[in-house]
This record gives structure tokens, C-alpha cells and sequence, in this order.
């Protein structure tokens, strides 16, 4: 669904002294109304907890009472997003003293100072006589009484949803300077069913929860699904006619193709950044190698050729290098090489088995699995091995995804099963300061998570 962009005049600056500039991570410091003049606030984005902002958010004032509810839809989706990112705390809208209706010529900002909101997001909704959706936003920096920035959009009415995203995008750009990950989707494995007789389905649906659907009806166990970075096609594995093999499906046509009938048990294929390749691992005589597909050439190389079990790959962001792990050491570790293979390298030296790793899309991480004395752990370190830090632990945590802007991952956790022998996997997001872990909702349970690009 097309979604078309369009921009207006901002309101006048009134006080263009102050600035607010907060860094993603920011610790905020302000606590009262009035904050100094040019004061800015900054953090390092790695470190240590962060007060979250205070923004207000308005319903998105309409002309109409039939399209009053959209609005409000709108501006609730925007505030649930701010909200899960953990930089901001949307304020209750049972104490705003001025009105959406009346924000429309400008705001009051002596009232917004009143309940501590240092950011206010209004804006406004309409249907058009073709009936399509027209959205336009605006953000202002309160303690500045400056507008930030502001929007407009036209769609079709039934992508309300996408358009509360990407505003949500526009908002975290402007606050943080980086990019924001509302406009994305998770595609999952959604399960059911007896421990012993799961039933795993694929399952996608945005970001936080919404608009799911299952892509498979369950017949056949699936497995490791990936996006392609156009987030028009998945790949993942399938056990059918008890043969595993890696399919890749066309979410808009649903049509979907074996990729390559090899011979041996292939796993965990991961498309390249630049969606030209998949880089998978290949099982033959019980033996686990590395191997990458050209998708425009249908050729495959072998990159690695070890008696141990090479498995997991992942590919840098520019593509020149693999991350991987292999027990070829004696334990479960992760190496580096580069994208032809040669120079293999060990990169985890710690305590316990490494395993899932994934190449965070900045390039200056990578999302790994931990198991050490019976705790798993979700971690990331540098690609040379520095720098490790746990961000998650568990009975079971296992998986990371990054979502596109690498700052925020998802994973899955399975809870130590009851005295009746149940247990519950779900999936959850943290970000890279381990300190905002919130478990996204699913309707099953779930495992197994991918992370989507932005929507183009």
C-alpha cells in the first residue's frame, strides 16, 4: 500500500534561545518546569539506565465525528510505540488542560509546561472526497516553544495503522538523531499443541503485535525463518515428506520455491544486505559445513571444510565478512571469516558454549546466545571479541534479531516448565542498554523471531 508524503508551513518559533537535543539513551535531568537556556542533553547510548521523556501526545484532531475514533487510533499507536521504546513516557491524557481541537492554531505551552510534557505531538486527520486518508502531525519542543518537525501523509484508509508508524519513525529521528524501527514487521514460529507433538506455523506481524496472521497452516514443521532485505520474501526450512529444505516464499503472491534440492540437511539460511545471496550450513555424513548461494546464478560455494560442525552464519552488513559458530576448538564458539572463507578467526573466549549469532546491521556488533552452567544468556560483543556484555538471561533465552536501526533486538524466552509440565515461550525486545525488556503479544506461543528492514 502506497503511502504519499507531503509537508506544510511549521508555526513560528516564539523562543528560539532553548533547544532541546536528546540523545538516544539520554539521561534527563531537568525535573521541573523551566529548564535552563540552551540546555542539551546528552548520554552515551551504551551505558546505564535512562529517565525516559515526558511527551504528551494528542488525538489527532478531525472535523468530523465519524472520524474522530481515527484520530484517536492514530495518536494511541504513536503513544504505544514512544512508549515501548523506553526513551519516552507519554502522559496521561486525563491531564491535558489544552484541547486537540484548540492546538490546531498553536499550542499553549505555559499549559503543556504545567504537567511536565518538555514534548507535545498533535495533529490532524481527514477523509478526502476520493476517499483516501490525509494525516498530518507536528512535534514541539515545549520548553523552546519551538515546532521540531511536522508531516503530512495521504493513503488508503486501511493503512492508518502504517501511517501511526512511520510518524512514530519521524518523531524518534528528530528526538534521537537515529533512525527509528516502528515501520517494520516480525515474522515468527508460532506453536501449539502437546510439548512432545508441537505444532509450528509461521506467523508475521508488525512490530508491536498487530495486523498477525499465519503464512502456514501447520501440516509441516518450520523452522529459522529469515527476511529477504526487500521484506518481500522469507526463507526458512520446512520437514516435508520428512525431508528438510529451504523454501523461499513471495509474501505478496505467496508463491514459494525450494532453494536448491541439495542433498544433505541445510539449515539457518540467512540472506546477504544486499539480498543477492543466502549464506546457510549444509549437514552431509553427519558432518556441518558452511556454504553461500549466488539467488541470481543459483551457484554454491563451499566456504568452510572442517571435520567439526560449522553452523549459523551470518553476513556483515557489507557483506565481506561471515560470523558463524563451530565446535571445531573443542566447544561451541563463534568465528569470523571472511566472505571467501579464508582467514577464520575465534571471537568468544568466555565461559560456556556460543551459539545464533547475528551481525547487527550498524556493523559494530554482534547478537549472540550464551549457555553457561545451565542459564542462557543473550549477548553482544564487537567483532573482534571485545567488548562482551550480557543484556538477557533465563531458563531458555535464545535468537536475537536486530531490528534495522541496531539498537533494539527481539528474542524469545521459554520459562522453566510447572509442576503440571507446562511452559510458556514468548517473544520479548530489549535494547542494547538491557534495561527495556517488554514482551511483545502474540496469540500462541513463539519462538524463533526475524527482525524486518524498514517498509520501503
Amino acid at each position: 500500500m502506497s503511502v504519499r508524503r507531503f509537508s506544510f508551513a511549521p508555526f513560528a518559533a516564539s523562543n528560539p534561545l532553548r533547544s532541546l537535543c536528546v540523545a538516544l539513551g539520554a539521561v534527563f535531568g531537568l525535573g521541573s518546569a523551566v529548564a535552563p537556556a540552551q540546555a542539551q542533553l546528552t548520554v552515551d547510548i551504551v551505558q546505564g539506565f535512562a529517565e525516559p521523556l515526558p511527551v504528551a501526545v494528542t488525538d489527532f484532531h478531525s472535523g468530523s465525528p465519524e472520524q474522530a475514533q481515527l484520530g484517536a487510533d492514530i495518536a494511541k499507536v504513536i503513544s504505544d510505540n514512544l512508549a515501548r521504546s523506553g526513551l519516552f513516557v507519554p502522559i496521561d491524557q486525563r491531564a491535558f488542560i489544552q484541547d486537540a481541537a484548540s492546538i490546531q492554531n498553536g499550542p499553549r505551552f505555559a499549559d503543556w509546561r504545567l504537567i511536565n510534557a518538555k514534548a507535545l505531538v498533535g495533529g490532524g486527520v481527514e477523509i478526502t472526497p476520493d476517499g483516501r486518508l490525509r494525516v498530518f502531525y507536528r512535534l514541539w519542543d515545549v520548553l523552546a516553544e519551538r515546532e521540531m518537525t511536522g508531516l503530512g501523509y495521504t493513503t488508503t484508509q486501511s493503512n492508518w495503522r502504517r501511517i501511526a508508524h512511520i510518524i512514530s519513525d519521524a518523531i524518534y529521528k528528530r528526538m534521537t538523531g537515529e533512525d527509528g524501527y516502528f515501520d517494520t514487521r516480525l515474522v515468527y514460529v508460532a506453536e501449539s499443541g502437546p510439548q512432545d507433538r508441537r505444532v509450528k506455523r509461521l506467523a508475521i506481524m508488525d512490530q508491536d503485535g498487530a495486523n498477525h496472521q499465519f503464512l502456514t497452516e501447520g501440516q509441516h514443521l518450520v523452522l529459522t525463518p529469515r527476511f529477504s532485505p526487500t521484506t518481500q520474501e522469507i526463507t526458512y526450512l520446512s520437514y516435508e515428506n520428512n525431508r528438510p529444505r529451504v523454501y523461499l516464499l513471495d509474501l505478496q503472491t505467496g508463491r514459494r520455491e525450494v532453494l536448491g534440492d541439495f542433498p544433505g540437511m541445510t539449515f539457518a539460511p540467512r540472506f546477504s544486505s544486499d539480498g543477492n545471496k543466502v549464506v546457510m550450513s549444509m549437514a552431509d555424513a553427519g558432518n556441518s559445513d558452511i556454504y553461500t548461494m549466488d539467488l541470481r546464478t543459483r551457484q554454491v560455494q563451499q566456504l568452510t571444510r572442517s571435520p567439526a560442525i560449522d553452523t549459523s552464519p551470518s553476513y556483515a552488513p557489507d557483506g565481506s565478512r561471515v560470523v558463524f559458530n563451530s565446535d571445531r576448538g573443542g566447544s561451541q564458539q563463534l568465528y569470523v571469516m571472511n566472505a571467501d572463507g579464508s582467514d577464520v578467526r575465534r571471537i568468544s573466549f568466555g565461559q560456556g558454549r556460543y551459539a545464533t549469532p547475528v551481525w547487527s546491521p550498524r556493523g559494530d556488533l554482534i547478537a549472540f546466545t550464551r549457555m553457561h552452567q545451565g542459564t542462557f544468556y543473550i549477548g553482544v560483543m564487537k567483532p573482534d571479541g571485545q567488548g562482551e556484555r550480557m543484556l538477557a538471561s533465563g531458563f531458555l533465552v535464545e535468537s536475537p534479531t536486530w531490528a534495522p536501526n541496531g539498537r533494539v533486538m527481539s528474542f524469545y524466552r521459554t520459562e522453566r516448565a510447572t509442576s503440571q509440565g507446562q511452559q510458556r515461550t514468548r517473544l520479548y525486545t530489549i535494547d542494547l542498554t538491557g534495561f527495556n525488556e517488554r514482551e511483545v503479544i502474540t496469540p500462541l506461543d513463539a519462538s524463533d523471531p526475524a527482525w524486518s528492514p524498514l517498509i520501503p
